[in-house]
């Protein structure tokens, strides 16, 4: 009897924390494949270990018939940058410790790098150990992306860093990429890399069809921010422009829904500026989503203005395309190319308090007319760019099929 398929998934996030692997996992799981991950113990985003985990140093569980390897985190990574920084070690080294036990079993390995490009160190020890193909999904360009978030750029480290990103790539049967800008970043590393474009979807969790009848929000008219709420964000900047249109236009409201390490500073910024209709509302579970996103009027996407976030789609956007509601993109590049070309909301400079201004205040007065032409437009690029199936697809076949063209060889 043939043995089917099989890949070995590496990636720090997994099940029960709420990524889109879990998806690709499942699809690939169902599609036949013998499917494992080996990851850490879920703790995103709350810097906490989940009800119902211990955090030991390893540990085995099964999960919708995919076999999950856990090994233990570090804790304190919200708080501390040099403990998020040996948390991305140390995970690196208990994987790669991990993947010499276990690694030889799989006909392929498959690096989900959401985060830190270290989770591709045990892949490579297994493709050098055992021969087995390589393959990488990166949804966080580095090392730009590393400087982005403050990281200074010595000359000895940023040799080390463009040495260790070159090693990667080059050792990649296929590189995946989230964001098609990230394509020209990587062949200055590997110039011979196999690159696919392979976009997120909008999360399966959120069901847009079924939406109960709920008030969520204050009466008026709803921006809502939603995800992970850090510095690069830029939402320092959202707020205080939301300030001087909200002078103007009182019944505006701004909901900020999500969790991440700079919440706490805006929640002081709000308070001691006294910022009017800024409410904050926590995270909420992915599945509930739907329903704020229904009670709001316009969504914004914002990062802060630096260059590699120009190349950048955050994983928000499919999840806003798929609520049909106006995107308020105060971002350069990438993103608000999108929202331009297609005509799916209005896009602000990130660096320019007036633009941000006149587009709240914009969104405000929209006719209701232009509203419907966005919801109709978000639809096209919806099942155009970022349809779940056809995306899971083409990573099926440029993984799967290789081995059944091999096999076809060698018979």
């Amino acid at each position: 009897m043939k043995k089917n398929k099989s890949v070995l998934i590496i990636t720090e996030r997994f099940y029960p924390e709420e990524f889109g692997i879990n998806d690709l996992a499942l699809a690939w799981r169902a599609k036949g494949f013998e499917v494992a991950v080996l990851t850490q113990l879920p703790s995103y985003p709350f810097d906490k270990i989940y009800d119902g985990y211990t955090n030991k140093l390893f540990q085995k569980e099964k999960w919708e018939g995919i076999k999950i390897y856990r090994v233990c985190s570090l804790m304190g990574y919200r708080k501390n940058v040099f403990l998020k920084v040996l948390n991305y070690l140390w995970f690196a080294f208990l994987a790669s410790f991990t993947v010499l036990f276990i690694g030889r079993k799989y006909d392929a390995i498959f690096v989900y790098q959401v985060g830190p490009l270290t989770q591709a160190i045990p892949a490579m020890i297994a493709k050098t150990f055992f021969q087995i193909k390589m393959y990488l999904w990166t949804l966080d360009i580095w090392p730009d992306t590393v400087y982005a978030y403050g990281f200074k750029r010595g000359k000895f480290s940023a040799k080390l860093l463009n040495w260790f990103v070159g090693l990667v790539y080059r050792n990649c049967e296929t590189v995946f990429i989230s964001c098609r800008g990230f394509k020209e970043k990587i062949q200055c590393y590997a110039p011979n890399a196999c690159i696919v474009f392979a976009p997120q979807w909008a999360p399966s969790e959120m069901n847009f069809r079924d939406i109960r009848s709920q008030r969520c929000f204050h009466e008026g008219f709803n921006f809502t921010f939603a995800g992970n709420i850090g510095k690069v964000q830029n939402l320092e900047n959202v707020i205080r422009v939301f300030c001087l249109a909200q002078r103007r236009y009182r019944d505006m409201n701004l909901n900020i829904i999500g969790d991440g390490s700079h919440l706490e500073c805006l929640k002081d910024i709000a308070s001691k500026e006294k910022v009017q209709n800024v409410f904050f509302w926590g995270r909420q579970p992915l599945k509930e989503m739907p329903q704020w996103f229904e009670e709001s009027d316009a969504l914004i996407i914002s990062l802060v203005d630096k260059p590699i976030f120009s190349l950048t789609v955050p994983a928000k956007f499919q999840a806003y395309l798929a609520s049909r509601k106006p995107i308020f993109c105060v971002m350069r590049g990438e993103t608000a190319s999108l929202v331009k070309d297609y005509n799916i909301g209005l896009i602000a400079d990130p660096a320019d308090e007036n633009a941000i201004q006149s587009g709240f205040e914009n969104f405000f007065n929209l006719p209701q007319e232009k509203a419907r032409e966005f919801k109709k437009n978000m639809h096209i690029l919806l099942e155009k760019e970022f349809d779940h199936d056809k995306v899971i697809q083409r990573m099926t076949k440029k993984i799967f099929d290789v081995f059944a063209a091999e096999e076809g060889a060698s018979s």
